[in-house]
């Protein structure tokens, strides 16, 4: 009755011992998918001059962005890791895509200004979230959907619609969104990002990078 007791454990042992290395596969798979995904989309984008880089001088206008979405107001996520320090919403200027490297904004609608180094002809701007496949939930509920930009001036008294477009989480994770009558006879220094809806998350809406192409304009003319 011992030998059989010890030979069950032992076998119980090695079962344990095989889901925690299929596990540690799996989460290898992901990352390994997810760079493989990130490198791909660099090359395809790299043609493309991006104003909305952190490291170019790109900024977010605080005043007139949303605010990041509060963890403590929902007692499941204080048992989670994810938000427990929430990532501020520059973390949409910079490149790094990894899983939950994304910026919470508040429910399932908002904005985000983002002052631009350069005044600047917009041409297009590019959006992405992660793939069911790298999500850490397996879900994209909280990928935006619905979005517009505006061209705003400087002192925020004008805004420019230049175009709506859907995020189609069915598609691929990075999306670039041509705008109307680009490029814009008109440059802007500014550029905001009007969330209208997201795929079904009511608490908050994840938005992981934010591209903005166009041309820099002429220097004005000092006379």
């Amino acid at each position: 009755m011992n030998a059989l007791l010890v030979e069950q454990t032992q076998q119980l042992q090695l079962l344990v011992e095989a889901v925690a290395q299929l596990r540690a596969e799996i989460s290898s798979a992901k990352k390994e998918a997810n760079q493989a995904v990130s490198e791909t989309a660099s090359e395809v984008y790299v043609q493309m001059s991006d104003w909305a880089l952190k490291s170019s001088g790109a900024t977010i206008d605080l005043q007139r962005t949303s605010e990041t979405y509060d963890c403590k107001e929902n007692w499941g996520c204080r048992v989670l890791w994810f938000f427990r320090t929430a990532n501020p919403p520059d973390t949409i200027l910079q490149p790094d895509v990894s899983p939950e490297n994304c910026w919470p904004l508040q429910g399932h609608e908002g904005q985000v200004v983002i002052r631009l180094p350069a005044r600047v002809h917009l041409t297009a701007v590019t959006v992405q979230h992660i793939s069911k496949e790298a999500s850490p939930s397996g879900t994209v509920i909280s990928a935006p959907r619905d979005i517009a930009v505006f061209g705003v001036d400087a002192d925020g008294e004008e805004e420019t619609l230049l175009g709506t477009f859907m995020y189609d989480v069915a598609e691929e994770a990075i999306q670039t969104f041509p705008l109307k009558n680009a490029p814009l006879p008109r440059a802007f220094s500014y550029i905001k990002l009007l969330v209208k809806s997201n795929w079904g998350n009511p608490a908050y809406t994840c938005i992981y990078r934010v591209q903005v192409h166009g041309k820099m304009a002429k220097p004005e003319s000092l006379n």
